[in-house]
C-alpha cells in the first residue's frame, strides 16, 4: 500500500511539474505599448541648442544670458524638465539638441 501511494504521489508530482513548465500557473499579462505624442505647448520662452561635451543646463543658460541666473536653480531644472518631456538635466548627451528656458526675454 505504501508503494502504491508513493507511486501515485510521484506521478502527480511529475504531472504538476510538466504542466507548470508547459502551461504555467500564473496568468500571463501582456505589456501594452502605449505611444503618446504630445506637442509641447507651453508659455515658457525657450531656445534650442546642441549640447557640446562638458556643458550643463546651467552653463548653457548662463552663457545665453551672459551673466548670472535671474531665477533659482530649481526653477531652471523644473523648466528644463517641462520643455524636454521630463528629461533630467543629468541625462544630457553631447551632440543632441535640447530646449533650454530663455530667461532673457522675460525682462
Amino acid at each position: 500500500m505504501k508503494r502504491l501511494a508513493l507511486f501515485l504521489i510521484t506521478v502527480l508530482l511529475i504531472y504538476v511539474i510538466y504542466f507548470d513548465l508547459n502551461h504555467g500557473t500564473l496568468p500571463v499579462v501582456k505589456d501594452q505599448v502605449i505611444e503618446a505624442k504630445s506637442s509641447i505647448e507651453t508659455s515658457l520662452p525657450f531656445f534650442e541648442k546642441e549640447v557640446r561635451p562638458g556643458e550643463t543646463v546651467l552653463s548653457v543658460v548662463e552663457r545665453k544670458l551672459d551673466g548670472p541666473l535671474p531665477v533659482s536653480i530649481s526653477d531652471v531644472v523644473t523648466d528644463f524638465k517641462i520643455l524636454n518631456n521630463g528629461l533630467k538635466p543629468e541625462e544630457l548627451k553631447s551632440g543632441q539638441t535640447y530646449r533650454f528656458p530663455d530667461y532673457g526675454t522675460n525682462d
